[in-house]
């Protein structure tokens, strides 16, 4: 009656181990470390890399605990921090010989002491909040001239393309700055042209005036919608850092607006910051162009002569030469969606993109218009721009659907993918302020939190064992692996604890006892009413459960609602809280009745519990003194 089978008394051993290893990292505490990360898409950081960490810190004397590679980056840990400050020079001085044209990021971070065996078995320790262990602050400048002038750049060629729809003859269209100006042969033309910028172009002022032989028609961007531009751009860049990082997987981010023109970033719990400050700090935008075939293009690209007027010069991924056209024909913007693949005639990596409906048309026109003609799509990054590939138009391309290839490795193709993917900049962004700040409420915080968390935990134990007796310590060792499986599911799950979430594992060994004292008093109420005592403990967990079940997933319902509206420190909060509430129910009933089986199952002839004072109304009270 009250005999686990062997599978479930597996199931939980297993829990157990796994449990505990995950658990274990926690306890190590940090040591100081030294990061080392690609600052381009184009250069990777792999096992030459490492090696070569490796051979600069031998060369500069500096003894390292051990040097890891991972999938993104390298890292060196040290002893103490002296150490890693000499090291971050030496590399940064070995990596980065010229900082105005940096390939890697050298930055000083923090690594768990856990043994190199647990971190072989993927055993993490969990995140701690920005209000527990820090983080990384970020305040970034927004380039407010650079959105107006890409927005200008942008009505010239849609004034261009107007132009030439209603047959209006120009002797030339140029963007100065923020401005654009329409050279005219007389004054008719100029005057239908003007009518033409003012109905269609709501945005656009202009100013006419005479230019030696020929008339001027220069087109400004008005006050008011120059504001709605950088406003549009501050929130576009707000959206895409929150793309960026929610695809690095940062948990509970903080990016809001400062001012008119800066954006706050903060990221709580974050280790990686190397690698946070290479995906905020990059601008990869994509720009599809024509290539300048002139005869003159073709000398520039020797470097026999000048780049010619209206076209500028750029290298391929094999450092050759291109010079392709000033006008942009699509941008980033048009991009729906850009996922990593392998094209199956060739089998090299590649770049899949969906453009939006304008950009199908767009580029449907470009290419009828264009067949046997070079179109290069270029990659800009951190204001430098590559040529990715520049492939000869054979056909033309509808449906909305591009496929991009240059030679790429496949995490190259990952990389372009994911910048594209979470959305273009509106605008450049610099980081002006960046600092590692300590916790918001300080070292005393995290010991009272700790300390509430076991000082509760103790206060409970102790009442249920001088309440329950023998099934008080089963109640008391199923909270502990509660706790236990609490611990180690945020770590697996690499969430970050905050200290509403400390909160919320203080206020989950309160509600976690609440099954074990729901079946204890069922297991009491079944001896009061004469049951014999392998009965009474089949009946009362049996009879509990339904109970146990309704009053966690009603308040599980309330916990996915905080989770799902929430945001910041309450989130924290329902992830701690949510975990707990599954965590408890496996202790609660599934190992607290392992405990009580194994302890009792095999005594056939079982006369008494050891369950405290079972109370008897008919008849005074009954002791069960086992």
């Amino acid at each position: 009656m009250n005999r686990y089978p062997i599978w479930k008394y597996t199931i939980i051993l297993i829990a157990l181990v796994v449990g505990f290893l995950h658990t274990l990292p926690n306890f190590f505490g940090e040591a100081p470390a030294v990061q080392v990360s690609s600052a381009k898409v184009t250069i990777k950081v792999d096992d030459s890399t490492k090696l070569r960490v490796e051979e600069i810190l031998k060369a500069a004397g500096l003894t390292a605990d051990f040097v890891t590679l991972d999938n993104t980056s390298v890292k060196a840990r040290f002893g103490n921090t002296e150490t890693q400050l000499k090291a971050k020079d030496a590399i940064q001085k070995a990596l980065i010989p010229d900082a105005a044209n940096a390939g890697y990021i050298v930055a000083l971070n923090l690594l768990s002491r856990s043994p190199v065996w647990l971190t072989s078995l993927h055993a993490f320790p969990m995140y701690l909040g920005l209000d527990l262990r820090g983080g990384v602050h970020f305040m970034l400048q927004v380039d407010m001239q650079a959105a107006l002038a890409k927005k200008a750049e942008s009505l010239s060629g849609d004034i261009r393309t107007s132009l030439r729809e209603k047959n209006v003859r120009h002797s030339g269209i140029s963007r100065n700055g923020q401005t654009i100006e329409v050279r005219f042969r007389d004054m008719p033309t100029l005057g239908a042209a003007k009518a033409l910028i003012l109905d269609q172009f709501a945005d656009l002022q202009t100013i006419e005036a005479p230019d030696g032989t020929e008339f001027r028609l220069t087109a400004s961007i008005k006050p008011e919608a120059a504001r709605r531009v950088q406003d549009q751009s501050l929130k576009q860049n707000i959206t895409t850092l929150h793309n960026r990082i929610n695809e690095l997987g940062v948990a509970e981010p903080v990016i809001q607006q400062q001012g008119l023109d800066r954006i706050v970033v903060q990221l709580p719990g974050v280790q990686d910051t190397a690698k946070a400050k290479d995906i905020l700090g990059r601008t990869a935008t994509l720009e599809v162009r024509m290539v300048d075939e002139t005869s003159e293009a073709r000398a520039a690209e020797s470097g026999a002569a000048a780049v010619p007027f209206g076209s500028e010069r750029y290298l391929e991924r094999n450092s050759q030469p291109v010079i392709v056209k000033k006008q942009v024909i699509l941008t980033g913007e048009n991009l729906t969606d850009a996922q990593p693949g392998f094209d199956s005639q060739t089998q090299e990596a590649v770049v899949n993109l969906t453009l939006d409906a304008k950009g199908a048309r767009i580029f449907r026109d470009v290419t009828r218009e264009s067949v046997g003609k070079r179109m290069a799509i270029l990659l800009f990054e951190k204001g430098k721009g590559e040529v990715v590939t520049a492939p000869v138009i054979r056909s033309e391309i509808g449906g909305g659907r591009v496929q991009i290839s240059g030679r790429m490795t496949s995490m190259e193709a990952n990389d372009t993918a994911l910048l594209l993917r979470a959305g273009s900049l509106a605008a450049p962004m610099e980081i002006i302020e960046e600092t590692t700040i300590g916790p918001s409420l300080g070292a005393e915080n995290i010991a009272k939190g700790f300390n509430s968390v076991t000082y509760g935990f103790a206060a409970v134990a102790v009442f249920m064992c001088m309440y329950y007796v023998l099934f008080g310590m089963f109640s008391s060792i199923s909270l502990a692996v509660n706790l236990l499986l609490l611990v180690a599911m945020l770590s697996m799950l690499q969430a970050t604890l905050t200290l509403p979430g400390m909160a919320a594992m203080a206020l989950v060994l309160g509600m976690a006892i609440d099954s074990n004292v729901l079946i204890n008093e069922r297991v009491r109420e079944e001896l009061r009413n004469g049951a014999s005592a392998q009965a009474a403990i089949h009946a009362g967990y049996d009879r509990a459960w339904a109970t146990i079940l309704d009053s966690n997933v009603t308040t599980l319902i309330a916990g996915l609602a905080l989770l799902a509206f929430g945001s910041g420190p309450v989130r924290g909060f329902a992830v701690v809280h949510c975990l707990g509430i599954l965590t408890s129910m496996f202790s609660g009933v599934f190992f607290s009745r392992g405990l009580v089986n194994l302890w009792y199952g095999r005594q056939n002839k079982l006369k008494s519990l050891s369950i405290g004072t079972v109370w008897r109304p008919d008849a005074g009270n009954q002791v069960a003194p086992q």
